[in-house]
């Protein structure tokens, strides 16, 4: 039977192969998937700068915004301000970089004391998040910007693939409000239609206008998520 060490050392070798990159100090790499809980439990005699990922979760926050930006710049010329602080919210938050931790098995590599373990805490996209910032920032630290560009955009680059992927990230009606305003100087309005489907399974129909005029009808599971699909289809009428 294989020693949790050894169980530890393949699943860490099976996400460098996924990351298409290799550390070059593997304690950079140790400390960016070790928890608070792990390090309070069995490294407390550890400096606190080597205790547990959470300094280094910090360096990685700012390193994502920096080259999820730089991307996006790239990405979509013609996007303004406003819409690329959009996209980058949307890609950079907790929901999205925890699925993307899942992509790539970070799941199965974070080390957690007893008590998140019991609990989970792998699954959890708070854990998950952060020790994907906290890997991102061991990139950087253990090979520089030049390593941790490609990584990033690696990871990222289905969403990045397709504008319109990205764009239902984003807050489709904000981004209608804000076309229509520019234009016609006027703000689009949504009604309800009514509901379809039993009670379990109900679904809203929601209808956008502008000034009275019909641009889109969409369903949802609930109103907002209608209105969030009416705005999306609305703005291809508008733009």
């Amino acid at each position: 039977m294989q020693q949790p060490e050894k169980l530890q050392e393949k699943t860490q070798d099976k996400l460098q192969l996924r990351l298409k990159y290799k550390f070059l100090d593997q304690a950079l790499l140790i400390q960016s998937l070790t928890h608070t809980s792990y390090g309070h439990e069995y490294l407390s005699e550890q400096p606190v700068a080597r205790r547990d990922n959470e300094r280094l979760e910090f360096l990685g926050d700012s390193i994502l915004d920096l080259v999820v930006s730089d991307v996006l710049l790239e990405t979509f010329p013609d996007a303004n301000e406003g819409i690329l602080s959009k996209m980058r919210a949307a890609v950079v938050n907790e929901k999205t970089l925890a699925e993307v931790a899942r992509s790539v098995g970070l799941n199965d590599c974070v080390r957690l004391g007893k008590g998140e373990s019991i609990s989970k805490g792998n699954e959890k996209p708070s854990i998950l998040s952060s020790t994907l910032e906290a890997l991102i920032a061991a990139i950087y630290l253990d090979g520089g910007f030049q390593a941790v560009f490609p990584v990033v955009r690696c990871l990222f680059e289905p969403l990045f693939a397709e504008g319109q992927a990205l764009m239902t990230l984003s807050d489709h009606k904000t981004m209608l409000q804000e076309a229509v305003q520019a234009r016609w100087k006027i703000t689009p309005t949504y009604h309800l239609l009514g509901t379809k489907g039993p009670d379990h399974a109900k679904k809203f129909e929601i209808e956008v206008r502008m000034s009275g005029k019909a641009l889109a009808v969409a369903l949802g599971a609930s109103k907002k998520e209608a209105e969030q699909a009416a705005a999306r289809a609305a703005m291809r009428e508008v733009v």
